[in-house]
């Protein structure tokens, strides 16, 4: 008798294991382990999720309609080629689902967002990483890698863990060389967090197989909603949609997200707080000899000696109620990912470090 199996692929996805979140035993424990944002959501967002309790009784829109006009209106982009879903995580999925399947490759980068292969793989299809530089996005190795089987290109600009991005001119000349059966896929979770930057919407604009992704979850402090947009060409955006369940975003959700992107003064208000931390943090850090790169999101990836030395200080941390992610599934074992928190947090993460090294001198 044969026996119940899943679809090939699927029993090669590894079981996602979250952030820390909780330190048995700690008091005043500052997590820092998921990128959120430190201030919270804006209070319009605040109000209009409590407005929103009034009406829990009703389907909430099936095509998102409001949000995606006030998204179009913000960023001037078309409604009709918005998509929302849960999180940016669950249009990447779609994605996958609509272009990729068995015999077919997906290409994502060497420490790029593991989603990317846990959704190639559910499709069927086959992840081809390829390597960075530097650990940034090397565009002349994902050309490379490029053959009559690949269908999707996933890279996250800015990267996480990395924190590193390319420059709009590499990401077009990337949209420029890649064959026309192949569909560009510009992760920009962390997008919001740099000025003067549409995320490759003009590029979205001007092809027809690029799309972006952004979410909700960073910067606008709406992880807890899981509400995520991507925009793209309208007959790509279609594909999606005849995958996307009708009713995937509750009311709250969507009421909470269209009120929190109108909020741009506080927007603004929490990336000049975030990028001025940063700055900070990594400089207190260059100084106790935690070298990192130049990010651009809101963590910064701090590097070690070595494996031990990296896996030493998250102990030390802890033991000082701060929570921050390991990063070895992402092969960068000798590293820690710190998120920007508060100026609080920033300053416990800069102690607890002088001590660890001064303990280790």
């Amino acid at each position: 008798m044969s026996q119940l199996q899943a679809k090939p692929g699927v029993e090669k996805i590894n079981l996602y294991e979250g952030g820390l979140a909780t330190l048995k035993g700690a008091s005043n424990v500052v997590k820092l382990s998921s990128n959120e944002n430190p201030l919270g959501p804006s209070q319009l967002a605040i109000e209009a999720f409590r407005n929103s309790a009034f009406n829990l009784h009703l389907y909430p829109s099936a095509d998102h309609s409001a949000l995606r006009i006030t998204i179009g209106k913000i960023f001037q982009l078309s409604a009709e080629n918005i998509i929302c879903g849960v999180g940016s995580d669950e249009i990447l999925s779609f994605i996958c689902q609509a272009y990729a399947g068995p015999g077919d490759e997906v290409i994502h980068t060497e420490h790029g967002f593991a989603l990317y292969r846990i959704c190639t793989l559910a499709a069927g299809a086959t992840p081809i990483e390829v390597t960075e530089k530097d650990r940034v996005t090397d565009v002349p190795a994902i050309l490379n890698a490029c053959t009559q089987r690949t269908k999707i290109i996933f890279i996250a600009n800015p990267n996480n863990p990395t924190g590193t991005m390319i420059s709009l001119e590499e990401i077009t000349f990337l949209a420029d060389n890649i064959p026309s059966h192949i569909l560009l896929v510009l992760d920009g979770a962390y997008v919001d967090y740099i000025e003067d930057y549409d995320g490759g919407a003009k590029l979205v604009e001007t092809r027809t197989n690029v799309l972006m992704t952004r979410t909700f979850s960073k910067l606008y402090g709406l992880g807890g909603m899981r509400v995520g947009w991507g925009y793209g060409p309208k007959n790509v955006v279609d594909n999606l949609n005849r995958i996307r369940g009708p009713f995937n975003l509750s009311g709250p959700a969507l009421a909470a997200a269209e009120a929190a992107v109108q909020d741009q003064h506080y927007i603004g208000k929490c990336r000049s707080e975030n990028n001025l931390l940063r700055s900070w943090l990594a400089k207190a850090l260059a100084e106790c000899g935690i070298v990192s790169d130049n990010s651009m999101g809101n963590f910064i990836l701090a590097r070690f000696r070595n494996q031990e030395e990296a896996e030493a200080c998250d102990e030390f941390f802890k033991s000082k109620g701060i929570i921050v992610r390991r990063v070895s599934s992402y092969k960068l074992p000798q590293c820690l990912r710190i998120s920007v928190g508060d100026r609080d947090a920033c300053e416990r993460v800069a102690h607890a470090v002088k001590q660890f090294k001064a303990g280790k001198a």
